[in-house]
């Protein structure tokens, strides 16, 4: 069930992706606004309740429907609800389409353009970034965007369902990743939405910290073994601590060994403080100082990248196709 489930979300999300405005991603936001609203009072306890609520019930909906429609209509509906579930869950065209319209601009030689597009998607001055840089950002920002969208979301689907708890485990990791973003985000966006106060935002970064523990170390285990697995392990190793967040250094620096390119550094740094009040010395001192061995980045490790989390998408996909098949058997 979970291979066709994940199978068929991905082949309808191709054709028809989700935008950013659907009225999912704005019923989530809306949610994720009345539960801040009425249960959040800037006090730990009320900002765990809030996360719980807020996690919990969309999760527990979503359990509640596979379990009824498999013991009453049968497995065939069960498997809808769940490609319906990871249709609104997972997705590259959710991000690519940036990833694609700065590469080609790159490649036509507008590298105004290009750091435009960069600023608009990752809200970044990217105005003074040079060619390599841009590279570089786009090549970080969509191998994380990857993780988030497909790689962690096939993970906790893949390993709940086995257990019986069908589509809860793309239920939480996305809406845990989306009220980490939504109640945390920037000390500006969160001046603006004094509702969601620092104990919210605090519970919620902590909570996704935990949630995407295991998925980034799959991910970044996915992208060794298909592509250059010793040196994506010594990156993995030695480098990861180079990118201000855990979870995300360890993926981005798997990823440099795995296809030997350079990322992280002064303007990865740059950017993840833009909206603090550290200097260059405290970003060094809490993203490390440095970049991970390899090339420059250049426009030819688009395709490198690409083919490397294809690749993955495809190991993952026989995984759980073993997976699902010794469930069947078993």
């Amino acid at each position: 069930m979970s291979f066709f489930s994940i199978f068929l979300a991905l082949v309808i999300e191709q054709v028809r992706p989700l935008s950013g405005q659907h009225f999912l991603h704005q019923s989530l936001r809306q949610w994720a606004s009345w539960v801040a609203r009425h249960v959040d009072a800037g006090q730990k306890q009320q900002s765990w309740l809030a996360w719980s609520i807020a996690v919990g019930a969309p999760a527990l909906l979503a359990l509640a429907v596979h379990w009824l429609l498999a013991l009453t209509l049968g497995w065939v509906f069960a498997v809808a609800w769940n490609v319906a579930l990871l249709y609104a869950t997972l997705g590259f065209r959710q991000f690519s389409h940036h990833f694609t319209d700065i590469r080609d601009a790159l490649e036509d030689g507008n590298e105004s353009l290009a750091r435009e597009l960069l600023a608009k998607w990752q809200q970044v001055d990217a105005s003074a970034l040079p060619r390599s840089e841009i590279v570089r950002h786009v090549i970080e920002h969509s191998v994380i965007d990857a993780h988030r969208h497909v790689f962690g979301v096939f993970f906790w689907y893949a390993v709940l369902s086995v257990v019986g708890l069908g589509p809860v485990g793309a239920v939480v990791y996305r809406v845990a990743e989306f009220t980490s973003r939504f109640w945390a985000g920037s000390r500006a966006a969160r001046a603006d939405s004094p509702l969601f106060s620092d104990s919210l935002a605090h519970a919620a970064t902590t909570a996704w910290q935990w949630a995407d523990w295991l998925p980034a170390r799959a991910t970044a285990l996915g992208f060794a073994i298909m592509g250059s697995f010793e040196d994506a392990m010594d990156g993995w190793r030695h480098h990861a601590q180079k990118f201000p967040n855990d979870n995300d250094g360890v993926i981005l620096a798997a990823t440099a060994g795995a296809i030997h390119i350079q990322l992280g550094g002064a303007a990865l740094k740059r950017a993840a403080f833009a909206d603090t009040e550290l200097d260059s010395t405290d970003a060094d001192a809490h993203t490390g100082s440095g970049s991970t061995p390899g090339r420059v980045p250049e426009i030819g490790h688009f395709a490198q990248v690409v083919g490397l989390v294809w690749r993955t998408v495809i190991m993952w996909l026989v995984l759980v196709a073993l997976l699902t098949l010794a469930n069947v058997l078993g």
